[in-house]
């Protein structure tokens, strides 16, 4: 059994940010990691990912990602800065060691058991395992009867096995309007995008002004204001695609990301939904006995593959289920700087999915945390 006096399980951009301000506190830190390196999830993401926020306002506490990397920092960029960042604050990670279950272990204290067996008990425990951990796989009726590929987007990579065939992508948020612009990108014959719900689409930078800031901005605002604020500007900024099968939506963009959906960033769509490149189709409800796709309008369309951008779920419940810290959609009922009355010491970041820069709250949210248990 290892002791330390944090451990923060995930060295993803959310752990390696808590480490590196609890290190400049002069706190012990070790930091637990499953796989064989830094940054796992950004080094599974499709390739033609970049930063929705900028360079500027994404960095981690400590060490600014060099100008270099340019405005929108590329996924290989992001994955280049974590391992820099990771030496550049001498943290000690702990790859390879798939966690388990956090137990208390007597009064004050925490045991972090892992898959082999090893135990690692301190008094603060940090959970950073990422906001989207675990892939949500399609559950339509008939599915199983689809004689094309099924691909969840946490297994696409680039556009290159697609050369040539239909597509059909589910979900219309910003990894699933991404994917069918780079399928369109590299050469797919034919793509769709299966919309449920529409999205609120925003520019992602105006005059040189990025979305972000004004996401900085109006964070603070009544639900409401932002809410008429943003449609004002999505009429003036934002074409109407209605004629193309995407309508502006009826709910509002704050309302929206209180839900836990945030805006979508055009880096392409509307451009590819106006060329035609992009053709936007009514959600999918179920495979028929074919393997034909059924649409929410009652069509019908037999692509060749189809991706689904149908999301993630924090997985948090193996870890921490039996600490009665977890609400009904499996989030941390208390995250950032404040622990949970029943699980004193016990921790969590980067569960949110906030307007202003998932870094960007990362970096503040670290800076509190380490504050805070540097006080206790």
């Amino acid at each position: 059994m290892s002791t330390s006096p944090v451990i923060v399980i995930g060295a993803g951009p959310a752990g390696l940010a808590v480490a590196a301000s609890l290190r400049t506190r002069g706190v012990p830190v070790v930091v637990l990691e499953r796989s064989d390196a830094v940054g796992a999830s950004w080094r599974r993401h499709y390739e033609r990912l970049h930063l929705h926020t900028t360079r500027r306002w994404s960095s981690l506490p400590g060490l600014p990602i060099p100008r270099r990397f340019g405005r929108w920092v590329a996924r290989a960029d992001v994955v280049n800065y974590l391992e820099m960042y990771a030496v550049h604050h001498r943290i000690d990670v702990r790859t390879g060691v798939h966690v388990k279950r956090v137990a208390r272990a007597g009064y004050g204290r925490w045991v972090v058991e892992t898959e082999s067996g090893e135990s690692f008990t301190g008094t603060t425990v940090v959970v950073a395992t990422g906001y989207n951990h675990t892939p949500v796989p399609p559950a339509w009726p008939g599915v199983e009867s689809f004689p094309g590929e099924l691909v969840h987007a946490s297994a696409y990579r680039n556009a290159e096995p697609y050369r040539g065939k239909d597509v059909l992508v589910v979900g219309a948020g910003n990894t699933g309007s991404e994917i069918a612009v780079d399928l369109t990108e590299g050469g797919a014959s034919r793509v769709r995008l299966a919309i449920r719900t529409a999205p609120h689409i925003v520019r992602r930078s105006n005059l040189g002004w990025p979305a972000q800031g004004t996401g900085i901005l109006v964070r603070h605002l009544p639900v409401p204001v932002v809410d008429r604020i943003a449609a004002l500007v999505a009429r003036v900024e934002v074409p109407d695609l209605s004629g193309y099968g995407l309508p502006r939506p009826t709910t509002g963009l704050y309302s929206r990301v209180k839900e836990g959906s945030v805006p979508l960033q055009d880096v392409g769509l509307i451009a590819a939904v106006q060329a035609g490149l992009v053709e936007p189709v009514a959600a999918v409800e179920s495979f028929d006995d074919d393997g034909a796709v059924v649409l929410a309008d009652g069509s019908r369309c037999t692509p060749d593959v189809v991706v689904t951008a149908t999301g993630y779920r924090r997985g948090l419940e193996p870890l921490v289920g039996d600490l009665d810290v977890l609400d009904a959609r499996g989030l941390p009922r208390v995250h950032g700087s404040r622990t949970s009355r029943s699980a004193p010491g016990l921790y969590f970041t980067g569960y949110t999915n906030p307007i202003s820069g998932m870094f960007r709250e990362l970096r503040i949210d670290a800076e509190r945390i380490a504050a805070a248990i540097s006080r206790g």
